[in-house]
C-alpha cells in the first residue's frame, strides 16, 4: 500500500526525522488558508505540491514555488484538478485531488536516502547518495558507483556506525554528522516499526543555515502486515488505485492491471508469474496478474471473473489452475457459474492439474459451453494467444 508525500512526512516527524512545515488541503480555500497561515509565521515562499501516488510530479508541472500569497492561490488554482502526467502515471495521468502547501527552505545541497528489502539477502539495505532530487533508477544506471549501501542484519539493526559511516560517505559536513545519525536512525526505525517494503527521502536536503530536511518522502507498506497497523491501513486512497485492483482486494484477490490482452487467471503467485511469461513467450501479452489463491472458492472465482471481463482490453481468458487446497472440481463450478452469469463471448482456455482434475474436466465438458482445455501450460499459451488474435 501507498501512501500521500504529506501523510509520510507526518510519519517521520513522529520518529524525530525534520520536514518542512506546510498543511494538506482538498480545496483553493483551504490551500489559500495554509499559504496565508505560512507566510504569516516567517515562510519567505511556499511550495505548492500535488498529491498523488507517482514520482515525476515537479516534470510534470505538479510542484510549483509561489513567492506570494496571490502566486500561491494561482498555482493551487491550476494544480488542484489537473490531469497530471508523469513517467510513473502513464500516458492517462493522475486526476490532482489534495495539495501540500508547504515552506519553502534555503537549500544547499540535495542527497538522497531509502531504505528497501533485499529480497536476495533477506535484509533491509539503507541506500544513500549525492544524487539527490533525481530519480534513484537514473542514478543507477548511470553510475552505480554513486549509490552507497549498507546491508542491515536484522537482528542488530541499524547502528550509528552504519549512519557515520553513510554521513561522511556523502560528504556531510562535520558539523551535520551527530544530527544526520539521529536522522538516519529515526528513518530506520520508522521502517521497521511501521512494517514498510520501501521508504525514500528524495530530496534530503541541507540548508544554508546548517539544518537537515525531508524535502520529499515516499512510503510503500507490506499489505500483508496491515492488520497490525489500523491507524496506517486508514491512510489508504482507493482514488489513488486502478479500480480493478480496488475491486479485487474487497475478495482477497491479488490483482494487477497490466497493458496486454490476455486475462490470466491462476492459484499461487509463483505460477501467475510463470503463466505471464510463458504467455509472452508464445507471442501474447498478460493483460494482468491475477492470484485467486490456494483456498478460492465458487463466489471468488465468480468476481474474479467479473474483474477479468471488466477490462475492455481483454480478449482472452487463460485460467491456468494446479489444484491443491483449492479442488479443480470447485474451480470448474466456479467457471460455469461466472461464464453463464456474465455471458462469457470471449475465448476461454484452460490447465487445469491436481486434486479432482477429472471431475472438473467433466463438469466443463458437460457444461455446454465452448472452453478449449489445454494439455500443459505450453499448450494452453499458444491456444490463447492464437485465440486473442483471432
Amino acid at each position: 500500500m501507498k501512501i500521500h508525500e504529506y501523510q509520510a512526512k507526518t510519519i517521520l516527524s513522529k520518529y524525530g526525522v525534520a520536514v518542512p512545515r506546510g498543511e494538506m488541503a482538498l480545496t483553493r480555500e483551504e490551500a489559500d488558508a495554509a499559504a496565508r497561515r505560512l507566510f504569516s509565521e516567517g515562510a519567505s515562499g511556499v511550495v505548492v505540491k500535488a498529491q498523488i501516488h507517482a514520482g515525476g510530479r515537479g516534470k510534470g508541472g505538479g510542484v510549483k514555488v509561489a513567492k506570494t500569497l496571490d502566486e500561491a492561490k494561482s498555482w493551487a488554482g491550476k494544480i488542484l484538478g489537473m490531469n497530471l502526467v508523469t513517467h510513473q502515471t502513464g500516458p492517462e495521468g493522475k486526476i490532482v485531488q489534495r495539495l501540500l502547501i508547504e515552506e519553502t527552505l534555503p537549500i544547499e545541497r540535495e542527497l538522497y536516502l531509502g531504505i528497501v528489502v533485499d529480497r536476495v539477502t533477506a535484509r533491509p539495505v539503507f541506500m544513500a547518495s549525492a544524487s539527490g532530487g533525481m530519480e534513484i533508477e537514473e542514478v543507477a544506471a548511470k553510475d552505480p558507483n554513486a549509490i552507497l549501501k549498507e546491508q542491515i542484519d536484522p537482528a542488530v539493526g541499524f547502528q550509528p556506525f552504519h549512519a557515520r559511516k553513510l554521513a561522511f560517505g556523502l560528504g556531510l559536513k562535520p558539523e551535520h554528522i551527530n544530527e544526520a545519525v539521529r536522522f538516519m536512525t529515526g528513518l530506520y526505525k520508522a521502517f521497521v516499526e511501521t512494517d514498510a517494503s520501501m521508504c525514500e527521502i528524495n530530496p534530503f536536503i541541507t540548508t544554508t543555515d546548517g539544518r537537515l530536511f525531508a524535502l520529499d518522502a515516499k512510503f510503500a507498506f507490506d499489505d500483508n502486515a496491515l492488520f497490525r497497523h489500523k491507524d496506517l491501513k486508514a491512510l489508504r486512497d482507493i482514488n489513488e488505485e486502478d479500480p480493478l485492483e480496488v475491486e479485487a482486494s474487497k475478495y482477497s484477490l491479488n490483482y494487477i492491471k497490466l497493458d496486454g490482452n490476455i486475462a490470466c487467471m491462476v492459484n499461487g503467485a509463483g505460477l501467475a508469474m510463470a503463466t505471464m511469461d510463458i504467455v509472452k513467450y508464445a507471442g501474447g501479452s498478460p493483460a494482468n496478474f491475477l492470484d485467486v489463491g490456494g483456498g478460492a472458492n465458487a463466489e471468488q472465482i465468480r468476481h474474479a471473473f467479473e474483474i477479468l471481463l471488466s477490462d475492455k482490453n481483454v480478449k482472452a481468458i487463460l485460467i491456468n489452475i494446479f489444484g491443491g487446497i483449492l479442488r479443480v472440481d470447485t474451480l470448474a463450478n466456479g467457471v460455469v457459474e461466472a461464464a453463464r452469469a456474465t455471458n462469457l463471448k470471449l475465448p476461454l482456455v484452460l490447465r487445469l492439474e491436481g486434486t479432482n482434475v477429472e471431475q472438473g474436466r467433466e463438469i466443463l465438458k458437460n457444461s455446454g459451453l465452448n472452453f478449449t482445455v489445454a494439455s500443459d501450460m505450453k499448450d494452453a499459451a499458444e491456444k490463447v494467444v492464437a485465440a486473442a488474435r483471432a
